[in-house]
């Protein structure tokens, strides 16, 4: 039964980061139909962000914001105007391709720029364990779990409890109606590339401290949240969430009773099973685009 209940949350915390990444492919779909193939790298990059600062001899607090804040201008602002703006025009296909090589621009980059090797990323929280229904959690699990379901919590209030939020929603629900309706269309996106920054960083800096800074976290990271956003619904944040924390639980559980091995086959199955029975995810709903 201990066995069961750590294994239980520690999938729930690795659920959660998924749940994290998984959102921003939701709402850079929703508002701009936009797949970004790069999410797993953009991941991957705050942390080495956070590494560069903390070289200048910066404080940790100090690192984290300049982490967070070079995330909203590169991975946010930048990638926005610089690469889908030019490319969404020619389809979603190019754009799709466009992430793909941008994805393996980074990992190289980082590679070659930075270190090929994995390095060490300060914990924000406090090691050691607690004892749950008799199993030895770690604290750090607990802390991630919560930090990151708190983070999803105040982004669901500020998209259903705020003026911003609520032209957000519209934007993602019809462009079109959106702005006549005197809504500023182009700055709701960009917000949205913007949130979807904040949150990979804020991933990444949970996840870096567990899975140690390296140039190829994001390939796994980022291929478990794109599952997660399509086994959840790809059009609705909940389901974003739902499928990230099942996709943790799942490849936690798979890993301890099935093989370590073949881990990564069953998020695949769980994949197909989905795709198959309920094309439009567990808890996303089926919809048409005018193309």
């Amino acid at each position: 039964m201990s066995n069961i209940v750590n294994l239980l949350l520690a999938g729930l915390a690795t659920g959660a980061i998924y749940a994290l990444v998984a959102i921003g492919f939701t709402l850079l779909w929703q508002t701009s139909q936009t797949i970004n193939f790069a999410q797993g790298e953009f991941v991957m990059l705050p942390a080495f962000f956070v590494l560069a600062a903390l070289n200048l001899k910066a404080p940790l607090w100090l690192a984290l914001l300049i982490g967070l804040g070079a995330s909203l201008l590169v991975l946010g602002a930048m990638f926005k105007l610089i690469i889908v703006d030019p490319m969404l025009r020619h389809g979603v296909l190019p754009l799709a391709i466009c992430t793909m090589a941008l994805s393996i621009f980074l990992k190289e980059g980082v590679k070659e720029s930075y270190s090929a090797e994995a390095s060490p990323f300060p914990s924000l929280f406090p090691s050691g364990n607690v004892s749950v229904l008799g199993a030895q959690i770690s604290i750090q699990s607990i802390s991630i779990f919560v930090f990151a379901l708190a983070a999803v919590y105040l982004l669901q209030a500020f998209l259903m409890r705020t003026s911003t939020g609520r032209q957000m929603q519209a934007t993602a629900q019809n462009p079109s109606v959106a702005k006549l309706l005197g809504i500023p269309v182009e700055r709701m996106i960009l917000y949205t590339f913007l949130i979807n920054a904040a949150l990979v960083a804020l991933a990444s800096f949970l996840v870096s401290p567990v899975y140690l800074a390296k140039f190829s976290a994001g390939e796994t990271l980022g291929l478990s949240a794109f599952i997660a956003a399509i086994v959840g619904g790809f059009n609705q944040i909940r389901g974003a969430i739902a499928g990230g924390l099942l996709l943790g639980v799942v490849d936690n559980f798979a890993a301890a009773y099935v093989s370590t091995q073949y881990r990564g086959a069953v998020p695949l199955f769980l994949l197909i099973a989905v795709i198959l029975f309920r094309p439009q995810g567990l808890f996303g709903r089926a919809e048409e685009r005018t193309v």
